[in-house]
């Protein structure tokens, strides 16, 4: 006879293991006045460069936008309307046009929001 299943085993417990990625790219949407919005997407590694990439946003969906430098988040690019689910096509979108092999996994970036 064994007792091996009465071992305590927390459900609530922070797992140690690493089965999610740590470093989150994250794409809010931030209400301004009436119904103008903002995009923001932060979390993104050194090895992409934020001018780089707000210019292809702005020339892909016609929209202006910026570089915040926060002191807790770091460089945020900010675009103005709700770009949410065409940012994340284009972050994770492997064609060469785009991201090509710089593309990142879906589940790297989180869609906050409404």
């Amino acid at each position: 006879m064994s007792i091996e299943n009465l071992k305590v085993h927390d459900p609530f417990a922070d797992d140690v293991g690493d089965t999610q990625p740590k470093n989150y790219v994250h794409i809010r949407i931030q209400q301004r006045n009436g119904r103008k919005t903002l995009t923001t997407v932060q979390g993104l590694s050194k090895e992409y460069s934020p001018k780089a990439l707000l210019k292809a946003f702005k020339k892909e969906y016609a929209c202006n936008g910026t570089i915040i430098q926060d002191p807790d988040m770091g460089e945020v690019i900010q675009l103005q309307g709700d770009h949410r689910t065409k940012v994340m096509d284009f972050l994770t979108d492997k064609d060469k046009s785009k991201m090509g092999k710089y593309a990142l996994q879906k589940d790297h970036i989180k869609i906050h929001g409404f």
